[in-house]
């Protein structure tokens, strides 16, 4: 996300602290992953995509160095020593504050799909009204029954929403209502002096917490100026609470990616079994096959076929190359270059420019040269192979004695017959070539060719007249 200079003084926090229960998890709750990111990380980076560079984190005892440790420095860090409710998560945050800004914006940590555009038209409805204490975003005609419901004073038989008398949380209704609603969105704006005055006076609710949306009830029964703000669109709303929800909000997410990857000119063959991570880069006139997961740091280029049924991880693929049924893991793939089917690049790989790679072709920690080829079936690991090789089917570099790994090198031109057992470490000079089943436990020279078990050289043929 690019950033937005919202232009005004204001900070964003950011409330982490829940124990996230019904997720079942080991994991914190904020740490859980959305299309290749941990939840923590899509409120922080809202914030900055609109110019907020203050931020504070909610955290427990329990998940703050988890936490820190995925956004390190972005933020300070606030921690909320027992669970007592929204209220008193955001007093902690305060707390750490050397001065309270004029504008304070509220976020929960588990809360992925709030646009920038949706934060930055709050904080511009908030700024409307000098007197404005308190902007909610909310969602009309949504459907929430775990999510707060705003309520509305009566009209006198006019047209239209009554003025905002308060916020019902769900643990608070006698019933689910499992109907349509004006939901709160969890996303707040406030003015900064005034939530640092009233934040301390917020009374307990039934079930004994603190809610941040008490505050609401409490600034219309004191006449200050509090209102809702209505989000454009109803799933931005969705939070994660288990994983049904973690689920739900990544199928969204899917469907915004895929649009806009088919926006700027890729092709997606079928989008609904299309898998792409927000941090993955596609160029143009790429076309990605059905059952295809694009994950991580990954980069593919221009023109490209990916898939189907693809899998590439943290993987930089050039412009022109073709993948097919086959898994890529922390991987590069130069130009114009031929993967698959069935075949695996393990981290390290790099596939040099028009490589062919074909069906059950494994690859580790090694530079497969310009034009080499490797049609079926083999294992090339901790290896540096030169240009030009033909690489026979069954061919295996033995790379682990047992205690350490070693390297093969294989020259440029080279032939390496199929069945071939390259034990290293062990070099296959320029132009050299080995027999079919050949067992090689020693270095071949330029241009000589080795067969048996184990690899013999053959005598060097003579040039020249009788």
């Amino acid at each position: 996300m690019n950033a937005i200079n919202s232009g005004v003084d204001a900070v964003g926090i950011v409330i982490a602290a829940g124990r996230g229960s019904r997720m079942r998890s080991r994991i914190p709750k904020p740490l859980h992953t959305l299309a290749g990111r941990e939840l923590i990380r899509y409120p922080i980076a809202v914030l900055q995509a609109c110019g907020i560079s203050r931020l504070v984190v909610v955290v427990s005892p329990e998940n703050k160095d988890a936490i820190s440790g995925v956004l390190g420095n972005q933020a300070v860090y606030a921690v909320q020593a027992t669970p007592e409710g929204t209220a008193d998560a955001v007093a902690c945050g305060l707390r750490v504050l050397p001065e309270i800004p004029h504008l304070v914006v509220i976020l929960a940590g588990d809360t992925p799909l709030v646009r920038p555009e949706s934060i930055l038209g709050l904080m511009a409805n908030h700024q409307t009204d000098p007197a404005r204490r308190m902007t909610i975003l909310t969602a009309p005609d949504a459907y929430g029954p775990d999510l707060g419901h705003i309520k509305r004073a009566a009209r006198d038989g006019k047209d239209g929403p009554g003025d905002l008398a308060g916020i019902e949380e769900a643990a608070d209704r006698a019933e689910p209502d499992y109907g349509l609603a004006e939901v709160n969105t969890g996303v707040y704006c406030f003015d900064g002096s005034w939530l640092a005055d009233r934040i301390r006076t917020v009374p307990k609710s039934a079930g004994g917490e603190l809610y941040l949306t008490a505050l609401a009830a409490m600034a219309v029964d004191a006449g200050d100026a509090v209102e809702a703000a209505s989000i454009a669109m109803a799933d931005e709303a969705m939070g994660v609470n288990d994983r049904e929800q973690l689920a739900a909000a990544g199928a969204v997410l899917r469907d915004r990616v895929n649009r806009f990857w088919m926006a700027a000119g890729v092709t997606l063959v079928d989008p609904g079994a299309t898998y792409i991570d927000l941090d993955v880069q596609i160029g143009q006139d790429t076309v990605i096959q059905p059952n295809t997961m694009l994950t991580g740091a990954t980069t593919v280029g221009e023109e490209c076929e990916i898939g189907p049924n693809a899998c590439v991880s943290d993987s930089a693929i050039g412009d022109r190359c073709r993948i097919v049924a086959s898994t890529l893991e922390e991987s590069r793939v130069e130009d114009d270059v031929e993967i698959g089917p069935y075949s695996h690049l393990r981290p390290g790989a790099w596939i040099q420019a028009s490589a062919h790679l074909g069906n059950y072709v494994e690859v580790k920690n090694s530079r497969v040269g310009p034009g080499t080829a490797a049609g079926h079936f083999c294992y090339l690991g901790d290896s540096d192979i030169g240009d030009g090789v033909n690489i026979g089917a069954g061919t295996i570099t033995c790379n682990y004695d047992g205690v350490d790994k070693h390297q093969t090198v294989i020259g440029r031109r080279a032939f390496i017959g199929s069945d071939t057992m390259l034990v290293a470490p062990v070099s296959v000079g320029d132009g050299a070539a080995t027999g079919a089943g050949a067992v090689v436990t020693r270095d071949v020279p330029e241009g000589r060719r080795a067969v048996g078990v184990p690899a013999r050289l053959l005598p060097q043929q003579q040039s020249g007249s009788d």
